[in-house]
């Protein structure tokens, strides 16, 4: 075989690192004893008739394309939906379209609206697919250090120090994975008026917008002026724990998402016609089924975070998602060799914190939405690895 004379992957690609999450998922799946805080998945499994309803889907032969923005009757519970939560009106029609999964409406939010060399302002630290996105868009990510004194809230007047001239586009996620931060309202007032007094689109993904707990979730896109500027990114996966379903949604004014459809439609064409159908009988019939689940990660919560103080990992309060992400600058080790150590020596697996941005370095991500019992043996565990290592 004659020898490439360039290199032969994208320099694009190449300036992306492997995600931290996925190292340790793929180890943990050769360890059957291990106890798993790593993959932010809900253990329920998907509600039986929401179930029901995919398989209803397939056995009705409903198995052809849909439209490229989505079933209209799932677009249309969307709108409705977003009315009811946060009194704005999106056109089901050409204001919404139905994406696999909200990785996919973040991609398409890159792709659209940023061009090579465009800074793109992210909360660090933040989801891993966020800077990966904006350096395959070709974009520059900008990250924006959040700190533990301030329960790692991303605050304006930080990210009104990082825009420059460059700037098009702030990237939040509300609530934060990894650090469970919920951003207050006084905070996302302050980021509509940079948006605005600067002319950035703000991009908003509330994935987990239903998984907040002793505070309000409140949504940028429905404050004055920002429903023009804002791409606003939720799904399935987390609330009604659908996350091998991959559906998820865009909304937005219609000249940004005529233009997303452009992307949408050459490279995924329509999201699966039974994950679809699925996810109107969740929005139709399974609110319950939210409040059910919203209300066991509480219970962890309350629970797991006051564990993790009690055995020496300081770790703030998270208002939302179903993350805690402790300290463990404490041991002196390096959140890398933190989470090794533990995998290996106890069983349990965490996410380093850097996996998540330089500001994350010292702290490990723990997902508590596995079963209690099993969060119990995982403070005991962590615990005996603590007083090992001291």
């Amino acid at each position: 075989m004659d020898t490439l004379k360039r290199e032969l992957l994208a320099q694009r690609v190449r300036l992306v690192k492997p995600s931290g999450i996925r190292k340790f998922f793929d180890i943990i799946n050769t360890m059957p004893d291990v106890i798993s805080l790593g993959v932010g998945e809900p253990d329920f499994v998907t509600p039986e008739h929401i179930r029901q309803a995919g398989i209803r889907s397939i056995e009705l032969g409903h198995t052809r394309y849909t439209s490229n923005y989505g079933i209209l009757a799932l677009r249309e519970e969307i709108a409705a939906m977003l009315k009811r939560r946060y009194s704005i009106d999106y056109d089901p029609a050409s204001e919404i379209l139905v994406t696999v999964g909200v990785s996919e409406g973040v991609d398409l939010a890159m792709r659209t609206l940023i061009d090579p060399g465009d800074e793109v302002i992210s909360p660090d630290p933040g989801y891993v697919a966020y800077e990966a996105d904006i350096v395959f868009a070709g974009g520059t990510s900008v990250p924006v250090p959040t700190y533990a004194k301030f329960d790692f809230g991303v605050r304006a007047e930080e990210i009104a120090a990082a825009i420059t001239p460059r700037t098009r586009m702030i990237l939040i996620g509300n609530p934060n994975n990894p650090t469970g931060a919920v951003v207050p309202r006084a905070e996302l007032e302050g980021i509509a008026r940079l948006a605005q007094h600067h002319d950035l689109i703000v991009a908003i993904d509330e994935v987990y917008s239903r998984l907040v707990y002793e505070t309000e979730h409140v949504s940028i896109a429905a404050m004055p002026g920002m429903r023009e500027r804002t791409v606003l990114l939720d799904g399935f996966s987390k609330a009604y724990a659908m996350t091998g379903w991959r559906i998820g949604y865009v909304a937005a004014p219609r000249v940004i998402l005529e233009a997303m459809l452009k992307v949408h439609q050459y490279t995924i064409m329509c999201a699966g016609t039974a994950p679809q159908e699925a996810a109107l009988e969740a929005l139709r019939h399974g609110e319950e089924d939210v409040q059910r689940m919203h209300d066991d990660y509480a219970r962890r919560r309350r629970m797991f975070v006051d564990g993790l103080n009690h055995i020496g990992l300081p770790t703030r309060e998270p208002r939302g998602a179903f993350y805690a992400f402790p300290s463990i600058s404490s041991t002196g080790m390096t959140d890398d060799e933190f989470a090794e150590k533990l995998l290996f020596e106890e069983q349990v697996a965490v996410v380093p914190g850097s996996s998540f941005g330089a500001a994350g370095a010292g702290y490990v991500r723990c997902a508590y939405c596995t079963a209690y019992d099993k969060l119990e043996e995982a403070l005991v565990r962590i615990e005996r690895f603590l007083k090992k290592h001291q």
